[in-house]
């Protein structure tokens, strides 16, 4: 714990504050979450689920028999019971995930629900590199699994790091299929990050609440505001937290002082374009080889496959 302290102060002390998304993840943060994804103007999560459903057979075709399934960000979501539907003899399932509390409820429903299929946790943080779980059948291949366009939450050099991670942990003649959201009319972004439900910014707002009773921080979640705005000169939208007033808050043994409007970066979510995500892609090793979108061209779905 002393050194997630000693990271998050690191954080909060830079002329841009920031805290890593990763503490948006709490109990109450991953219910809030799945709140967002069934909201009319996130269009992310129904967008990359039709894709899913118009295309599974042409997707688990091309995975092929007897794969090992590697998801990234463990999951018991539609998407990930609708590969474990449809993929021929999978070898085993291995959801990988920081949270073991999270990892262990995510993989007793899928054990029930799938009791055929081997499932193998793993506790670990997956931007860096694991030890992969040897399974009772030996997989013909690995496939990565990477939805929801989290490496979307990533910037450039982190989010060719990760890919640099699932390359390693793919194998030879291994793949990703991973999400990745598309630029698009701004305003369709903007709404997807400001719902009318307000429902993002309640989880925006418990990132702060999640440090108070993990870490013994004091942070006054009243004197804060969730803002979210695209940039379109980077293709992303800023998620921040902006401070209401002058004020300090105490983590570990720094005080963390805040002027009014000042903001706590909480989360980037980058939108690509094809081509400008395949050149990403290739700095870490991966040639795309198919890439099913929706007919308006929101979102993507792509099968990349190691070089």
């Amino acid at each position: 714990m002393a050194s997630e302290i000693e990271a998050l102060i690191a954080g909060l002390s830079k002329p841009q504050k920031s805290i890593a998304p990763k503490y948006f993840y709490d109990e109450t943060g991953s219910g809030l979450f799945e709140e967002i994804t069934a909201l009319p103007e996130y269009y992310l999560t129904s967008t990359e689920l039709g894709i899913m459903d118009s295309y599974i057979d042409e997707i688990a075709d091309i995975v092929g028999p007897q794969a090992s399934l590697i998801e990234f960000g463990s999951g018991s979501s539609v998407k990930t019971r609708l590969l474990l539907e449809h993929l021929d003899k999978l070898a085993a399932y291995v959801p990988v995930d920081i949270s073991e509390e999270h990892l262990l409820e995510s993989q007793r429903d899928i054990r029930a629900a799938f009791p055929h299929i081997e499932v193998l946790p793993v506790v670990a943080d997956f931007t860096h590199s694991f030890s992969l779980p040897s399974p009772a059948t030996m997989p013909r291949r690995n496939v990565v699994y990477f939805p929801g366009s989290t490496i979307g939450n990533f910037e450039y050099h982190n989010a060719v790091d990760l890919l640099r991670v699932m390359h390693e942990e793919a194998g030879a003649g291994g793949a990703l299929l991973i999400g990745v959201d598309l630029q698009k009319d701004p305003a369709v972004i903007h709404n997807a990050y400001n719902d009318s439900a307000g429902v993002t910014a309640r989880f925006n707002l418990n990132m702060l609440r999640h440090l108070n009773r993990e870490f013994g921080s004091d942070f006054e979640l009243e004197s804060f505001r969730h803002r979210a705005t695209y940039d379109p000169d980077e293709g992303r939208i800023v998620i921040e937290l902006v401070s209401t007033r002058q004020q300090t808050a105490h983590l570990g043994d720094a005080t963390i002082f805040l002027d009014e409007g000042e903001a706590i970066l909480t989360e980037y979510s980058h939108k690509y374009t094809l081509d400008g995500f395949a050149a990403m892609a290739g700095v870490a090793g991966f040639t795309v080889s198919k890439v099913w979108t929706d007919p308006k061209q929101w979102f993507s779905v792509q099968l990349l496959l190691r070089n």
